[in-house]
């Protein structure tokens, strides 16, 4: 039985345990060139097989827990497709893995519009597909078959730089100037029992937390005159998958995930990013949000590229704000308190606020 990491009952593999889902898992990260010793082959997770999962996460940029949960079984799939291994093409769903991000980072190279370097083929990967047909006088169906991917390779795109997606997104936000009146914001308590892989703090608790921050958040963007949409509220379970569909459909103009951890002691921001992409719109609005909550006296635990399926399926900027349950204000007011939620509340929402202006701090 191959390993499963479904939407609900999330089957989650970790270290300690054995079967055929491990012995999946183990093929696959081998075939990757991850090491797993020998004598754990056989479907036993043991110290080799968490250490390569862990490699494995470092290099997707997901969270190195060395846990196989929903985000890291998926990417473990899409990763071991290239591209010409199979007939690309506009579905529902959606064709994922590397040969898609592969396409879509040679189109966009070659100043092709294939968006986001997701490896998610949307329409707009499918219409640059067609565009490159046109261009080459070749049939145009949006069908990447081993005719199209041997012209993109005698082409030979240089793919060393940032494609066309990162220099328009670099662009946008130069020229972004608007203001929370009458934006529409998604806001998302992180922390679901659905995406839950490594507990860190009670599952109950970090859920509730979630939700309780998110909620602060959407009231203070609300008196400023903003709309904001929550994307998960009590009593549900929705994926990640489904809490971006809920962002992409609402047409937000940016999302802020709000995830209470143990795993960090003050606050740290996560922007949407891979070992060749990000998301320079992403990145700015975490820089702007990282920054306000550490003077309001919160520790700098940094910025990071982040490959998290919210963070990538959303189509608008987002970025994940990590908060430490037992972080604690200049002042020694902590999470337990309305005033210190309503702290962080107003600092992410001045954040919010100095990213759709423009402004420079």
């Amino acid at each position: 039985m191959a390993a499963r990491c479904q939407s609900r009952g999330v089957q989650i593999i970790r270290s300690g345990d054995q079967g055929e889902a491990v012995r999946d898992i183990q093929h696959r990260l081998t075939e990757l060139g991850h090491r797993v010793d020998p004598a754990e082959l056989e479907g036993v997770f043991g110290p080799s097989t968490e250490g390569a999962v862990r490699a494995f996460q470092l290099a997707r940029r997901l969270p190195a827990d060395g846990i196989v949960g929903a985000d890291t079984w998926s990417q473990l799939v899409e990763a071991g497709y290239r591209l010409g291994d199979r007939t690309l093409y506009l579905r529902s769903p959606a064709f994922r893995g590397d040969d898609v991000r592969a396409l879509q980072r040679m189109l966009n190279a070659l100043g092709f519009d294939a968006g986001k370097e997701d490896g998610i083929l949307g329409h707009r990967t499918a219409d640059a597909v067609m565009e490159l047909q046109r261009n080459l006088g070749d049939k145009v169906d949006g069908i990447v078959g081993l005719d199209t991917v041997r012209a993109l390779e005698r082409i030979r795109p240089a793919v060393g730089g940032p494609g066309l997606a990162v220099v328009r997104e670099e662009e946008a936000v130069r020229s972004m100037e608007t203001s929370l009146d009458g934006a529409i914001v998604a806001v998302d308590a992180a922390g679901g029992r659905a995406e839950i892989e490594q507990v860190t703090l009670d599952e109950a608790s970090q859920a509730d937390l979630a939700l309780t921050l998110a909620a602060d958040l959407a009231d203070t963007l609300e008196a400023r005159g903003a709309t904001p949409v929550l994307l998960r509220r009590s009593q549900e379970d929705p994926t990640a998958t489904e809490r971006a569909s809920t962002a992409n459909a609402v047409e937000a103009i940016l999302c802020v995930s709000l995830h209470p951890t143990g795993e960090v002691r003050g606050a740290a921001c996560a922007y949407w990013g891979t070992a060749t992409t990000h998301s320079p719109a992403g990145r700015r609005l975490a820089e702007l949000i990282q920054a306000e909550l550490t003077s309001i006296g919160l520790l700098d635990g940094g910025i990071r590229p982040l490959g998290i399926a919210l963070l990538r399926e959303t189509r608008m900027p987002a970025v994940r704000v990590e908060v430490g349950a037992s972080a604690t204000l200049a002042d020694g007011r902590g999470m337990g308190e309305d005033t210190f939620r309503r702290t962080l509340a107003v600092a992410v929402a001045d954040a919010i606020g100095r990213f759709l202006s423009g402004s420079p701090g």
